[in-house]
């Protein structure tokens, strides 16, 4: 395959989870990159290893405001997507997906650069189908307190096609599940991090329900291959949605009994009761994401659970 020419690429959402990684991951590939977020969740932290790199730029700004610069591509990652972090104030979860998307699209508009939108699982809701294929059209309470993050992303999903038919924007959508992995946010209300955080602790896990709700966990660097794939090697008239996620679908409970293996940790398991609107079943078919990027998942969950582990050991040594 012929070298990929240098680009400049605009992030946003660049210190997040994602966000930090897809960076890194660009500016392994030879790129420039202008990481794009006005640290709500995200996190200098992430980003600091980054920082010393010539081709590396940060900007602190709301995406909700428009943004004037120059890029090649845009990844817009941009959205508190733990619970509690967009349901502390939904109103403006809704308006970073919405406004953020208006703005990202019209800046793509105007530099006639091709993006990316980081969509969600949480487009499905609680689904009546299993595993979700892209076609279905979802679940969703439209007045729940996950509205702000579901439906948001369901309209900057729409935002993005009408964008593409109506100014032939090149456009690519990625519905993206469960994802773990190092520089996830200790206290940000994720299954994984919740679970393994306790049982280093010593805390109680802390299980919804019986815990028999399921879950498909992908290790942040297949999910980061997959965004990639998505992007660069796909042709322009491939718009997505696609579902980038791991089909192993595993139980909280079979999660949470594996992270207090994993870690020798004298933890008890505690039941509390389900929240509102919580999926029963998440598990994406990925035979569109198979037959078009190439792409599976290739981190087996206890190999991907021992290098989240060891990250959250060196977080707590220093916190």
């Amino acid at each position: 395959m012929c070298a990929m020419k240098k680009k400049r690429v605009l992030v946003t959402g660049g210190s997040g989870f994602l966000g930090s990684h897809l960076c890194e991951r660009l500016l392994e590939e030879g790129h420039e990159v202008l990481c794009v977020d006005n640290f709500y969740t995200g996190r200098k932290d992430s980003i600091l290893h980054l920082m010393d790199n010539p081709h590396f730029e940060i900007i602190r700004h709301d995406v909700t405001f428009p943004l004037y610069v120059e890029a090649d591509e845009i990844y817009n990652l941009a959205c508190p997507a733990s619970p509690i972090h967009y349901q502390f104030d939904p109103v403006q979860t809704t308006k970073t997906s919405v406004h953020g998307a208006i703005n990202m699209l019209g800046l793509a508009k105007r530099i006639k650069a091709k993006i990316f939108q980081a969509s969600t699982s949480e487009v499905y809701g609680d689904p009546a189908v299993h595993p979700q294929t892209e076609d279905y059209w979802g679940n969703v309470n439209p007045i729940g307190i996950r509205a702000c993050y579901d439906e948001g992303k369901r309209c900057a999903e729409t935002l993005f096609f009408d964008y593409h038919r109506q100014h032939g924007l090149r456009i690519k959508v990625g519905r993206i599940f469960n994802t773990y992995g190092p520089r996830m946010a200790m206290e940000d209300g994720r299954v994984v991090s919740n679970f393994v955080v306790q049982a280093l602790r010593g805390e109680d896990i802390t299980v919804y329900g019986k815990g028999e709700q399921t879950r498909s966990f992908c290790y942040v660097d297949d999910l980061v291959e997959g965004i990639f794939r998505l992007m660069e090697h796909t042709p322009d008239e491939f718009t997505g949605p696609v579902n980038l996620g791991n089909p192993l679908e595993f139980s909280i409970l079979e999660l949470a009994q594996e992270v207090i293996d994993l870690t020798g940790s004298v933890s008890r398991i505690v039941f509390k009761p389900l929240p509102s609107d919580d999926p029963m079943q998440r598990k994406p078919d990925i035979s569109l994401a198979k037959r078009a990027l190439g792409w599976e998942p290739r981190t087996p969950l206890r190999e991907g659970l021992v290098k989240t582990v060891e990250y959250f050991q060196r977080v707590l040594k220093t916190a």
